[in-house]
Formats: C-alpha cells, structure tokens, sequence
C-alpha cells in the first residue's frame, strides 16, 4: 500500500468542507479488509483531487460566476459516478428550479434537500440564500460512484457521493448533512471563521447547529423529540455506530466499531484536543461547543430554532475569522441579553450550556 497523507483533502487556509472528518478515514486506511481500506486511500485522492479547485474560490468569485436572481434557484448535476479527473464539475444538467422530480433518488433527494435549506435560511431569518442575495444552489450527484464516502461544499457548489454500501449510504439521504455543507457556504459569506484550531471549530460547530436545525424544522421536532445526531441517516446503522456526531453526548457517535474505532469527541474543555491533525481538531473539539448549543436548547425548551438559533445566527453573523472560544461565548451572552434581558430564561439557559462544557 502507498503511502498517504491523511487529511479530507482540504487546504490548510481555504479548505474543502466535507461531512466526514478526517479522522475516520484514517481509520477506515488502517482495516484489515482490503477493499475498505482501498475506499478509503480513494477517498483521501478524491479529496486531494477537489483541493486545487476549493483553493482558487473565493465568495466576491462565486458572487461574479454565478448569475444572480433573488428568490429560490436550485440546479442538479450528474457527475455519472466519475471524478474531476474525468468529467470537470458540475457534470451533466438533470434538473433546475420548477422542474418535475426526476425519479432518481440522488437528484431528488439533493433537489429537495437544497430547497429544504433556502426555506428554512428564508422562513427562520428572511436570508435569500447562503449570500443573502440570491446565490443559486448548485448540487453535483454520483461523484466517483460507490466509492465515494463523502459530500462537502467547495466553495461554489455542493458535492455528493454514493457511499460504499457497507458503511455508507448516499450522501444525499441526510438533510441535516445537506444542511451542514450548506451552511459553510453561509459562514464563508459572513463570519469566514478560519478553519483552523478554534476558529475552525466554530465553524464546524456552527455548521452542525444549523444542519440539525433545518431536520428539527423540516419534521417539526421539539428539543425533546430531536435525536441531537449529526449524519444518522448516512450510517449504515450497526451496534457500534448511530452517527457521525452526537450532539448532545459528543464521544458516543460511535464506539469501537470494527471499521470507524471509536468517536473521538470530547464533551467538556478539559478534554479539548490539542495536537496538529484535523487543523488543529476542529471536527473533534466542536463537540464541545455542540453539546453547549444542544444543552442550551433543551433548558430553553420548544423549538431549538427559535431562541437558541436566533442567537447562534446572530452570533454567525458577528463573528470574525479569527473569533476563538472565549468570543463566542462572550458574544452569545451579549446577543442573548440584547434579545431577551439580563438573566432571562434565554440567557441563563445560554450561559447553563456553555458552563456545562467548562466554557
């Protein structure tokens, strides 16, 4: 076997976005069975592949590729299980705004997914898209077929692969992942969180928040109904995994699973992982901050997406790239007393999350 670098295949300063972290690849490179640990090397060039691409796009670009029209626009493409080495993005037209279903369940199920998000960004927020002006929705399904156990945003559209069908499902089959990836398109025309150690981790954060409430809002789940998972939809369900991330109790996603190992998460900042891999752990130490997010919910109760993703959209807004864990906090405590007053129910169930967490 070759050796590789283990990464998402993200830049270190203008990352790829993607859903799976690179922590679980490395796993997945270390099984025993050979045609795992192959889609997993693949997974890791695939990303390697899509790098030089992230790394050119830049918001003020996308704003002058893409042709502007406010309101909901949404385009799906067919990579037609090829990569960039093959087909360049998006690949073939199968469906643009107001068109019938399709019948392929990719297509749809990004199509649907993509509308999901505008509603909910509009309905909740009166954002128009993730630039606030318009920005159509670009989907691109079946990248490299089967083998490919990932989606991501790269800066200008969203991507999506099959899965494996051992491990994982199509990638489209998760509206909070479809969420998540879209709402680093909404960071990286606002805040533009650095993706790197905290900063990075926010970003992560936030992009998880936003994804289980766009699920929480599409079935109509209170705190207490939701499942606080991240991804349940795009694991191949067994025993030893339910998710990619649990918000509510990080570490728990999975637990020595012969393939994934063990969710490596922590729930509290005194166990904050402090090495170089994943950027500087931002998949792994937005544990922290989601169990703070999902804690304060449930102590505000009713609808997560009112008070605690009022003030987390505010906060997405206020931020800067370099904002660390301390600004967000301090910001959150500021927006909930603007909002709600000074020891409101919102501002001490606020403060509860973030205290819970060491924060």
């Amino acid at each position: 076997m070759k050796n590789i670098t283990v990464s998402c295949g993200c830049g270190k300063h203008n990352p790829l976005h993607c859903i799976i972290p690179p922590y679980i690849f490395k796993e997945l490179s270390k099984s025993s069975d050979l045609k795992i640990r192959e889609m997993a090397i693949q997974n890791l060039e695939i990303g390697t592949e899509f790098r030089t691409e992230r790394n050119w796009v830049s918001p003020e670009m996308v704003s002058n590729l893409m042709t502007r029209s406010k309101g909901k626009f949404r385009e799906v493409y067919d990579m037609q299980n090829k990569t960039r080495f093959e087909q360049n993005l998006p690949g073939k037209f199968v469906r643009s705004e107001g068109s019938p279903a399709s019948n392929d369940n990719s297509v749809d199920e990004a199509y649907d997914g993509a509308g999901h998000v505008y509603d909910f960004y509009k309905q909740i927020f009166n954002r128009d898209s993730l630039d606030n002006n318009g920005l159509p929705l670009i989907s691109s399904v079946r990248i490299g077929g089967m083998s490919t156990n990932n989606a991501f945003w790269n800066g200008r559209q969203m991507g999506y692969g099959d899965g494996d069908g051992m491990i994982f499902n199509r990638f489209t089959s998760s509206l909070d992942v479809i969420g998540h990836e879209f709402t680093h398109g909404v960071i990286s025309f606002t805040s533009r969180l650095e993706y790197r150690n905290e900063s990075g981790a926010i970003n992560e954060h936030l992009a998880d928040v936003f994804g289980v409430l766009i699920k929480q809002w599409v079935y109509n789940h209170d705190v207490n109904q939701a499942n606080w998972l991240v991804g349940e939809d795009i694991i191949i369900q067994a025993s030893t995994r339910r998710a990619i991330r649990n918000m509510l109790n990080p570490g728990t996603a999975f637990k020595n699973d012969p393939y994934l190992g063990s969710d490596p998460q922590p729930d509290h900042l005194n166990k904050k992982y402090i090495g170089s891999d994943d950027y500087g752990g931002v998949h792994i130490n937005s544990g922290i901050l989601n169990k703070a997010f999902a804690e304060a919910s449930i102590k505000i109760g009713g609808y997560a997406w009112k008070q605690a993703g009022n003030i987390w959209y505010k906060a997405m807004l206020q931020l800067n790239n370099t904002s660390d864990f301390k600004d967000f906090v301090s910001l959150t405590a500021s927006i909930c007393v603007a909002e709600y007053g000074v020891n409101s129910p919102e501002h001490a169930a606020v403060m509860y999350g973030w205290k819970k967490v060491g924060l």
